[in-house]
């Protein structure tokens, strides 16, 4: 399995989308995809949110989420 980050996010979304216009993915299967991406990023951005409102740096994972680097 891949790492998450938001390129590899993205290139799933776009597969996702590109198999649905093929016909190789229902697009119930495409929609339950898209619904998980959402709330993933929705958890990001909440941690966004809650690390501004603590006066708080942001932390190295949500960095390397959207750097599309590895946390060491």
């Amino acid at each position: 399995m891949k790492e998450l980050n938001a390129k590899n996010l993205k290139q799933a979304l776009w597969e996702t989308l590109n198999d649905v216009k093929s016909g190789d993915k229902p697009p119930a299967e495409a929609d339950a995809i898209a619904s998980q991406s959402r709330e993933i990023l929705r958890t990001v951005k909440t941690q966004l949110q809650i690390a501004r409102q603590a006066n708080r740096q942001v932390t190295v994972e949500m960095i390397a989420f959207a750097e599309n680097s590895e946390v060491e």
